[in-house]
């Protein structure tokens, strides 16, 4: 069985509840395997080098779990020293940090999907987004795509789970993104995805599609969150918190279980699948 939590969205150096939610003693209660954290790792600019003291503030001091953590990069990460995030110097800080540009972990994949957003290029506002080894964007989306579209083809995992840091379906404040509704929603269709997990939204939702088996996980309550914002869309919302909390995972070849917690730790919404043995999607 493969155990692991997902939190997004939290790099506050404890602060808007970060160092209140609850995931060690679920951690420890469910023997979890590993992390995903689903980006927006630094607020608000990301880490401004390898020797910035928000990476033990927002992450070596605040979480005690000796799981490893796998995080993929958010629009704020993009603000500063994305290169910092990704120095194996990091991991000899605190080898629990395990963030690269993607990898394929049993049924995980792990992507982030920034440059993807037209906005972040043409429109920057008063941000500085740091776009080494993914300028330009078309071809780094292009490649991406690519080597999705064959990972998944290629993969013989049962379960089919790929997680970025922006939404593709949510019903809060920044909903739907465009670019991957267009570029990437077919891609994980055709290919018989289970689930996509995302943050970028401050709450815990799950959509299921109306097209479908894939399901829309939103796991970005690590810290700041209560937006007052819902705004159904066209897909079958299941459930929505507009709060900070966590999410668990527990696969194994026939079963897959998804757990919702609040703040402090407490289940506030379950859902699971299963398959049989010789369901035809591996």
């Amino acid at each position: 069985m493969l155990s692991l939590l997902v939190v997004g969205d939290w790099g506050r150096r404890g602060l808007y509840n970060q160092s209140n939610v609850a995931m060690g003693k679920a951690g420890e209660r469910l023997g979890i395997d590993f992390v995903v954290s689903t980006g927006d790792n630094f607020y608000e600019d990301g880490l401004t080098g390898v020797d910035d003291p928000a990476f033990m503030e927002s992450f070596t001091y605040l979480y005690t779990a000796a799981a490893s953590r796998s995080p993929v990069l958010g629009n704020h990460d993009y603000r500063g020293d994305v290169m910092a995030q990704l120095d194996s110097a990091l991991r000899i800080i605190d080898t629990r940090w395990q963030c690269m540009r993607s990898f394929i972990l049993d049924t995980v994949l792990l992507r982030g999907h920034d440059p993807f957003v037209v906005h972040y290029w043409e429109n920057p506002e008063d941000h500085q987004y740091d776009w080494r080894e993914v300028a330009p964007r078309e071809a780094y989306v292009g490649n991406l795509l690519k080597e999705l579209d064959m990972a998944l083809a290629a993969s013989a995992a049962r379960w089919k789970l790929v997680v970025g840091h922006h939404t593709i379906r949510s019903v809060s404040d920044h909903g739907d993104t465009e670019e991957l509704v267009e570029l990437l929603l077919p891609i994980l269709q055709r290919r018989n995805v289970d689930l996509y997990i995302n943050g970028h939204d401050h709450c815990l939702e799950h959509i299921g599609s109306r097209h479908s088996q894939l399901q829309f996980l939103t796991s970005g309550g690590g810290s700041k969150a209560w937006r007052g914002v819902f705004a159904p869309n066209t897909d079958e919302v299941r459930f929505f918190y507009d709060g900070q909390g966590f999410m668990s995972m527990q696969v194994t070849p026939s079963h897959l279980e998804v757990v919702f917690y609040d703040v402090h730790g407490r289940a506030i919404y379950t859902w699971g699948t299963s398959k049989d043995l010789l369901h035809p999607f591996v």
